[in-house]
């Protein structure tokens, strides 16, 4: 039984519904008082025509096809023949049958065509049959001036002649040739075609036949020879049940027109009374369901809207078992369901917002960020309007104090919602949070504060009645503040608002925000502590960093330090003056980033101020750093606490103003640039040795000549090295930054920085620009002593006259003194060649050289003693003293500042 409890051929014999009479004859199928018979004779009737009318057309066709077939070819044949090169000589010469009656019978059989050649009078001189060669052609005339076809009826039937003229050089005819053919003989291919198609017509005879007996069988199926009667009783029984169920049904035909909508239909869909027979998109429903009944595809509890109705709609085709062609729905009425399944998909979403917030929120460690981050999750899924205010201690990185009675500023730290004309307080608003206010109870007990409907709420207008009279004129409605607590404190409160949104929060909307505001303070909290730690990190970088540089001439020094984005590391310099009127520069580069990298970074710039003291070479310096660092990694490994300080790097660079000579050595550090004063940029090679701490290899030293106003550029690897570019790259855009001639080392500063970093770096880079000067050769002044004390005394006059050419006679006394006993001693205790060298810049600088590596030794001599009190004296008059070692020797030295009194 089919749908609707129609009978179909699945049905077993011995049903209900009776089936044709066994005995009934089967040639009534072929009955003309039958619809099969009618269907099968109109059926013959029209292929016989079609193939009658196709045998025609092939015929006439044909024809037409042979007669232009024919045409083309004598023409073809007849000019080819006329204009080959070889064809007027032939007619010229003294036998033109001999020469063309070959060649013409060739093409003949070549071409299947009849050719003759004949001359201007209509002589033949080429013909089929030899015996007709010299008769005049029948009918010839005058040659023709073009190529001419013609078709003419003669007695082997219509035939087709094309002549074509054949012209000498000089325009002038010299025959005529004709080509001929039969049309007989090219209609052969459509003779041979008639058989095929006269077949095929046989067969689609037969084809015919077998489908109308086919359609006839089928038909009696379908009404297993019920008579009317029989058929409507069928019919009311359905119509019956059909209007009977609480299921509405619809059957909808091919053309999308409805056939049939029961009262149950009718009534959930509200149809209009002449609904069937017109279109199920034009009967007033909605446009979702009316595209879903006409899509003619099957569906199973799909939810349709109808008014206030979620249907559940089933589409199943009506020709799935020989039917016509449609789709039957049912329809049910699920809105209750429907209810249910909201609440769940309310669920749902919550579950997956708070998901989301899991990977938005958090994703920097930066307060502010984070803050922003909750209000942009929360709208519009949640609220119309979110803001979050904190502590303002939070947003230094302290911990929050708890409120006790007293007023705490909170400020606005982030605001989002639908617009931006909202009327709440703007970023950066510093709100006095009062123990008697709305939201008192959140903060003070770390609770939720729950208004499902402020524009009732006795304590909201109290605060500021004029901002929250604007608060409500926008249009909001219901207000949800939750306290942002970690660890037990709470660090500031999370308002959500409602406008456009109707419904009010509710108490599924609390547990909610309490769980993302949960998840949120966790990371402000971390954003907190790591702002703190930040921030000691940096205060404890830059006070162990110098502030500024000292004064000295020998160079013209400009410095920036940016800290990494990610964190304070340990990029580090400083600027040392030395004996002899020299400075020394260092750079360097800690491994790592925190506290732990500054506090390093500290410790290896006070070993390097302590070492550079000592007047130690360039490369002497860094090996005593290496070992250094060897023994605090060891320190730090016995203890199993810290990190490692193997991996540092170092620069160190000493410049003499009065030579121009720089001696320059690197741990592991990248190499310094150069710019000469004609803004030329070269990248020094400096041998590279070891980071710090590895050991096992010296360091070597590399020297350079300086002229003056030259400018040389020591930094770190942050400033050279990015993920996103090769170090060439970096180090081609630096040498085009620096050649800008007649900078200034703060405006090269100032340019590296721009062109080399537009954005905050993701490493520490320290850049220093040192620019050469020289010391005046007049301020330089020295001689040669003989290792003889006779000749102290001559040392004295030439240092008195040089003191007096500067205008330093008031120094003369104290440096006369400590020549005297610098010299002395190097005469009795040193090796010649002894040398004294007196250098006036800011501060005035005496030095004694010999080739001894012996140095003196500052005591207190007792009364009683005859010496040794040399260097004491020279301690006594000098602000500094100190020794420093060359390859050739040593040099002892004293400084004294001109004006601040001698003896």
């Amino acid at each position: 039984m089919g749908r609707f409890g129609r009978p179909t051929h699945d049905d077993p014999p011995g049903g209900d519904v009776p089936s044709r009479p066994p005995g009934r004859p089967l040639r009534s199928l072929f009955s003309v008082r039958t619809v099969a018979g009618q269907v099968f004779v109109l059926l013959l009737v029209f292929v016989v025509l079609l193939v009658t009318a196709a045998v025609v057309s092939h015929v006439l066709q044909g024809r037409r096809e042979s007669l232009h077939e024919a045409s083309l070819r004598t023409r073809a044949v007849a000019e080819a023949f006329a204009h080959s090169p070889a064809t007027a000589p032939a007619l010229d010469s003294p036998d033109p049958t001999a020469a063309l009656q070959a060649w013409a019978e060739d093409t003949r059989r070549g071409a299947g065509v009849d050719l003759v050649v004949y001359s201007p009078d209509g002589v033949r001189y080429t013909h089929r049959y030899p015996s007709l060669v010299g008769e005049h052609v029948t009918g010839s005339g005058k040659p023709p001036s073009g190529p001419v076809t013609r078709t003419t009826d003669t007695s082997s039937g219509v035939s087709v002649i094309s002549l074509s003229p054949v012209r000498r050089p000089d325009g002038s005819v010299a025959g005529t040739v004709a080509a001929g053919i039969t049309v007989e003989g090219v209609r052969g291919v459509v003779s041979r075609q008639l058989p095929v198609l006269l077949g095929s017509a046989a067969v689609a005879t037969v084809l015919a036949s077998g489908g109308a007996v086919l359609i006839s069988r089928r038909l009696r199926r379908q009404t297993r020879g019920l008579d009317p009667a029989e058929l409507a009783r069928l019919y009311e029984h359905h119509d019956a049940v059909l209007h009977a169920v609480r299921e509405g049904v619809l059957i909808v035909g091919g053309d999308g027109r409805l056939l049939l909508a029961n009262d149950e239909a009718r009534r959930l869909l509200r149809l209009p009374p002449d609904a069937e027979g017109r279109a199920v998109t034009d009967v007033g429903l909605d446009p979702a369901t009316a595209g879903l009944l006409a899509s003619r595809r099957a569906a199973t509890d799909e939810v349709c809207v109808a008014g206030d109705r979620l249907l559940a709609v089933n589409l199943r085709h009506t020709g799935e078992r020989g039917g016509p062609p449609g789709t039957v729905a049912t329809l049910r009425d699920t809105t209750e369901l429907a209810a249910l399944t909201g609440k769940a998909e309310g669920v749902r979403e919550r579950l997956l917002l708070l998901y989301d917030a899991g990977a938005r929120i958090g994703t920097t460690l930066d307060v502010t960020r984070t803050a922003e981050e909750l209000t942009e999750v929360a709208i519009p899924r949640f609220a119309d309007f979110a803001t979050v205010d904190l502590v303002e201690a939070v947003l230094r990185g302290e911990e929050p104090a708890t409120p006790r009675g007293k007023v705490t500023n909170m400020r606005r730290t982030a605001v989002a919602g639908l617009s931006s004309d909202h009327p709440f307080h703007p970023v950066g608003h510093v709100i006095g949070f009062v123990p008697g206010g709305p939201t008192a109870p959140g903060m003070r007990s770390g609770r939720t504060v729950l208004e499902p409907d402020v524009t009732t709420a006795p304590g909201f207008r109290r605060r500021d009645p004029e901002r929250t009279e604007r608060i409500l004129g926008y249009g909001v409605h219901s207000l949800l503040s939750v306290p942002l607590h970690a660890r037990g404190v709470v660090l500031g409160m999370a308002n959500f608002w409602r406008t456009r949104n109707p419904d009010p929060f509710d108490e599924d909307d609390v547990t909610f925000a309490e769980e993302l505001v949960a998840r949120a303070a966790v990371c402000v909290d971390n954003a907190r502590r790591y702002t703190r730690e930040h921030e000691m990190a940096v205060t404890l970088q830059r006070s162990l960093l110098p502030s500024g540089v000292p004064e000295q001439n020998a160079l013209a020094v400009a410095f920036r330090y940016l800290p990494a984005q990610a964190g304070v590391g340990g990029d580090w310099f400083d600027v040392v003056p030395l004996s002899g009127n020299r400075v020394a520069l260092v750079v360097g580069d800690v491994v790592g980033h925190g506290l732990h990298a500054a506090a390093t970074m500290g410790r290896l710039r006070t070993a390097v101020q302590n070492f550079s003291t000592l007047d130690l070479p360039a490369d002497e310096l860094l090996a005593r750093v290496d070992e250094l660092v060897g023994r605090m990694d060891q320190e730090e490994t016995s203890h199993g606490a810290g990190e490692e300080v193997t991996g540092a790097t170092c620069l160190y660079a000493i410049y003499d103003p009065v030579t121009g000579h720089c001696s320059l050595a690197r741990a592991g550090h990248p190499g310094p640039a150069l710019v000469l004063p004609d803004g030329t940029v070269e990248f020094p090679e400096i041998p590279a040795g070891p980071p710090l701490g590895l050991g096992g290899m010296p360091f070597e030293t590399a020297a350079l000549r300086l002229p003056e106003g030259s400018r040389l550029v020591l930094y770190t690897n942050g400033l050279v090295e990015a993920r996103d570019q090769d170090i060439d790259a970096r180090l081609e855009l630096l040498r085009r930054t620096l050649g800008r001639r007649d900078r200034t080392p703060e405006e090269t500063c100032a340019d590296v920085l721009t062109t080399m970093l537009p954005a905050l770096p993701g490493d520490d880079v320290v850049l220093l620009v040192a620019g050469t000067r020289m010391l005046d050769p007049d301020r330089v002044a020295q001689w040669d002593v003989a290792p003889d004390p006779s000749a102290v005394a001559d040392v004295r006059k030439d240092v008195t006259r040089r003191l007096a050419d500067w205008g330093l006679e008031e120094e003369a006394v104290s440096t006369e003194l400590i020549l005297s006993e610098l010299v002395t001693n190097a005469i009795r205790y040193g090796t010649p060649p002894i040398r004294v060298r007196l250098l006036y810049d800011r501060t005035l600088i005496c030095e004694v050289s010999d080739a001894s590596s012996t140095a003196p030794h500052l005591r207190y001599a007792a009364t009683t003693d005859e010496g040794g009190r040399g260097l004491y004296l020279v301690a006594r008059f000098a602000e500094r003293w100190g020794t420093r070692y060359t390859d050739r020797g040593k040099v002892i030295w004293s400084e004294q500042t001109p004006g601040a009194g001698g003896l």
